[in-house]
C-alpha cells in the first residue's frame, strides 16, 4: 500500500496541558484563545498574505495522545453515553486510521509567524498540517443534517461558580473557563454526583461536581510542577 509523508508547519499554544476537560468539537466556546505557532520555514510572512481577509479558518491536526496501529472500525461517542457504536467514519473520534483532526476556528489577529485563533479544540503543544480559509460560498450547508449527534447537540450544564474561587482566575480566562465547565468534560457514561473531578487549565487545577444539569466548582488552586 503506497504511504505518504506530512509534516508539521505549526505547533498550537493553548491552556490545555491534558486532554481532559477539552471541548468535544471546535467552536463550542468562542472565549477559548489559542495560537497558532508556524515553524520554519512555514513562518515566512508572505505565507500568512491575505489570510486577514477571512473570518475563520480550518486547522488540520495530528491526534498526539491517542494513535494506535490498530485499526477499530466502530467507535463509542461519548455523548452517547459511551454505551452506543458507530462506524469510526461516521464519527469523529479520535482513534483512527490516520489519526486527523478537522477544527474550524475563527481568526482573532495576525501575528508575526502565528496566528491568534478562537474556538480551539486542541491540546497544548498539537502539531497543525495545514491551514486553510473557511470559504462561506462552499463550505456552509444550512440545510445540512448532523445525524444521531442531533440527540446530543443541546447538551450544557449549569455553572455554579462561587466568587470567591472565581476571583482566583485572571480575568481574560473567566469566560473561556465558565465556558468549558458547561460543555460538561466528564466522560459520558459518569453520572456520580459524589466524584470531584480535576481539570488543568491555563495554570490552574480547577476541581469540580455535578449534580443533574448544575456543575459546582469546588477548589481553584495553581497547578503543581
Amino acid at each position: 500500500m503506497q504511504t505518504y509523508e506530512i509534516r508539521p508547519v505549526a505547533r498550537i499554544r493553548s491552556d490545555f496541558p491534558q486532554k481532559f476537560g477539552i471541548p468535544r468539537q471546535s467552536g463550542l466556546v468562542d472565549a477559548l484563545e489559542a495560537r497558532v505557532e508556524f515553524l520554519p520555514p512555514y513562518d515566512r510572512p508572505e505565507a500568512l498574505r491575505g489570510i486577514e481577509g477571512f473570518s475563520h479558518l480550518w486547522l488540520i491536526w495530528g491526534f498526539t495522545e491517542t494513535m494506535t496501529e490498530e485499526f477499530r472500525p466502530t467507535v463509542r461517542p461519548p455523548r452517547l453515553g459511551g454505551n452506543r457504536r458507530v462506524g469510526v467514519f461516521a464519527s469523529r473520534a479520535p482513534y483512527r486510521p490516520n489519526g486527523l483532526g478537522l477544527s474550524c476556528v475563527r481568526l482573532v489577529r495576525v501575528e508575526a509567524g502565528a496566528l491568534v485563533v478562537a474556538g480551539a479544540d486542541l491540546l497544548d503543544g498539537t502539531p497543525i498540517f495545514d491551514v486553510k480559509p473557511y470559504v462561506p460560498v462552499s463550505d456552509l450547508r444550512p440545510d445540512a443534517v448532523g445525524g444521531y449527534t442531533e440527540e446530543t447537540r443541546t447538551h450544557r450544564l449549569r455553572v455554579d461558580f462561587p466568587e470567591s474561587l472565581l476571583a482566583l482566575v485572571p480575568p481574560e480566562k473567566r469566560d473561556a473557563l465558565r465556558g468549558v465547565l458547561a460543555c460538561d468534560p466528564r466522560p459520558g457514561y459518569e453520572d456520580d454526583p459524589q466524584t470531584v473531578y480535576g481539570l488543568a487549565f491555563a495554570g490552574l487545577d480547577v476541581g469540580f461536581s455535578v449534580e443533574g444539569d448544575i456543575l459546582t466548582v469546588t477548589r481553584v488552586s495553581p497547578v503543581r510542577e
